[in-house]
């Protein structure tokens, strides 16, 4: 087993390997994480949009109710 030590950027979860190791004949790998510093996630990733379901059985649309309001 040969071992390569280079430093990358984890980007959505992927580490990129460099095109020097990129083009070796690599089929397995042991990789071992070691990260000089704990960064905190940016909150904007867990901000995304996602769907909302309502469930509107059984729901009377009153139009004088809503303009009451």
């Amino acid at each position: 087993m040969q071992a390569y030590e280079f430093k990358t950027v984890v980007r959505d979860g992927l580490i990129h390997i460099p095109e020097r190791l990129s083009n070796k004949k690599l089929s397995n790998v042991r990789v071992i994480l070691l990260a000089d510093s704990i960064e905190k996630v940016s909150e904007s990733r867990n901000n995304k949009f996602t769907a909302m379901r309502l469930k509107t059985k059984g729901f009377t649309f009153n139009r004088n109710e809503i303009h009451e309001r």
